[in-house]
Formats: structure tokens, sequence, C-alpha cells
């Protein structure tokens, strides 16, 4: 069966792909290689996720004799805050194909606008306060953006794109991009919104694709006021409507909006829910329902990952209340 995909630069992307954040090491492989099994098209890596070693035996695999062609498979991966310096962009771009045994990636996303500091033998450098310590080089979006550029020129990224940043950074980038970002990733879900977000992504042509669109409901960094989406009287009722569970209405509602969406799980069976999503579509009635439920969260919603060690930087994407 084809699913749905939506344009990213010079690509099509398949509108649900998994996700594997959070996923564990002797799981994170055998998940991807379900999701593939069972007709999933578009993966998201990163490398601070620190599975992509793992994640690359079972491309390897599915790649081989799995009989799954390399070329029908979108994957995605992104540079981490400590390698936003030009000299750093190629080798960290070098070590995510050779961990995920590919000889290139469809899309490589600058996972957030925060750099910090390299060469402290750890992804995340703090200090004795417990805050991200930034890059004292403070290299430019620019400096950053054109050596991806440079990675496209040769061949190791199809398309390139951007994670986390907000509409002022997007603008930044795109003032001086030779190759503009073909993507934006960001969180996303009813009570997140991020509609303008959006409606600037499709002024600019840029694809859009919702991270934890369930609202994280298994996340270690749920917080302890955080409402569960999955369990919101308006979603049930919505899924009542259709005969789908909440899990996918959530699911469609990115669909609907025109995004790719990226979800995550382990098992089988939920895979395969969370995948049958094209058998319905959600009504106008639905989709203002959902647009609105934020303000059950509050004015301005509510946002499960804020990032918040890194609010000290002049780059912090996000307004915190």
């Amino acid at each position: 069966m084809s699913y749905p995909t939506i344009k990213c630069g010079v690509s099509e992307m398949p509108v649900v792909g998994l996700g594997t954040w959070q996923s564990k090491p002797g799981v994170v492989g055998a998940a991807v290689e379900k999701a593939l099994s069972s007709g999933y098209k578009h993966i998201d890596c990163a490398h601070v996720y620190q599975n992509e070693a793992e994640i690359g035996e079972s491309f390897s695999k599915m790649f081989g004799e799995g009989g799954i062609k390399r070329e029908d498979i979108f994957i995605t991966s992104k540079l981490w805050n400590t390698f936003h310096r030009a000299d750093e962009v190629e080798a960290a771009c070098n070590t995510t194909l050779k961990n995920l045994q590919l000889d290139y990636l469809d899309l490589y996303l600058i996972h957030w606008p925060i750099a910090t500091e390299p060469g402290k033998g750890t992804l995340f450098p703090v200090d004795d306060n417990n805050l991200a310590i930034l890059d004292s080089k403070a290299p430019a979006f620019a400096e950053t953006w054109c050596a991806l550029e440079k990675l496209v020129e040769a061949g190791k990224c199809k398309n390139i794109g951007l994670s986390n940043f907000n509409i002022a950074q997007i603008e930044e980038v795109l003032s001086f991009a030779k190759i503009k970002p073909a993507n934006l990733q960001v969180e996303s879900h009813p009570h997140l919104p991020n509609l303008e977000l959006l409606e600037f992504c499709k002024k600019h042509g840029m694809s859009f694709v919702a991270y934890s669109p369930l609202g994280n409901p298994g996340s270690v960094f749920r917080k302890e006021d955080q409402a569960n989406l999955l369990q919101d009287e308006d979603v049930l009722k919505i899924a009542q409507k259709h005969g789908v569970s909440a899990g996918q209405v959530l699911i469609r509602y990115q669909v609907d909006k025109g995004n790719a969406v990226i979800v995550k799980s382990g098992k089988l069976s939920r895979m395969k829910e969370n995948l049958d999503v094209f058998q319905f579509s959600l009504d106008s009635s639905d989709m203002d329902c959902l647009h609105n439920l934020y303000k059950k969260a509050g004015p301005n919603g509510y946002r499960a990952f804020d990032f918040r060690t890194y609010s000290h930087s002049p780059y912090f994407p996000f307004e915190l209340d």
C-alpha cells in the first residue's frame, strides 16, 4: 500500500514516520525493523539520541536480506548542538552516515538553534550550575548553514532543514541561504498547535513535521501538571465519532493540516494503529475543536519539552511562561 506524502525540498516525505527519540538500546533496532516490515516509509533519527549505530544495523539488515529498497525509505537525522562550527559539521554528518550505514540522508536538520561548547567529551556540557555551556566561538547560523549546503553539494544529504527554530530565526536563515530550508520540525499537538509557525512555513515552501503529536504521554520529561491528550474528553468524542482511537485522531489532526508527523512506539500493534489513519478524515468542526484545545492548557497552550536548561542562550527559541 502506498501512503500520502508531502513535498520536502527535492523529495517526497511520507506523512507518518517512526520516531526513535527515547527508544532504548536493544529495543530501537527491533522497532525499526517492525516498522519497515509493516509499511513505514519514514524513519526519524538524530545523533543525540545515541542509538543510530543500532538503527544502522537494522537498516543494513532490512535493505539487504529484508528486501526493502533504500530509495523507498525517507530517513532524517539531525546535527547536534556541539557541532555547529563549520569545521565540525561534515564530520558530524559523516559519523551519522557511518552509524546508520547509509550513503546519504534524505533530510539533515539543525536540531536546535543553540550552539554548545565542543570538545568537552560530552554532548551535554554544563557548568557548576547545571546550565549548558554555550559555544565560546558562538558560530552564526550562516556559518552552520553554509556547511550544511556543502553536504548537499557533496551528495551526503538530499535536503537540509531546521528543528526547533522560531519565525525570526528562520527568517534569518532565509535571508542568506543559497539552498532554502526544506523542512521545519517542531513540537506540535492540540495543546501547542503552532498554527502561526505552520502558516509561515507554508508561505515559504517549507514542509512541516510535528514531533510529540500525542503530547509526549510516556516521556521522562513529562511534567506533573501536564494534561493527557489521549484522555481529553473532546479528543475522545471525536475518536468515538469516527470509530478510531484518540491517538489516531491526534495523528490525523497533523495530516489534515498538511503536515508530516513523527510517532514513537516499540509495539507492532500500536505501530500499525498509528499508520492506519488514512481511512478517515476530520471535518471542519473536528479541526476547529482541536485547534482550540490549547485554551484548556492556558492562554499560550502547553509545551511538553521546553529545553529550559538552555534558556540563558540568546538563541533560545521559545517564550517561557
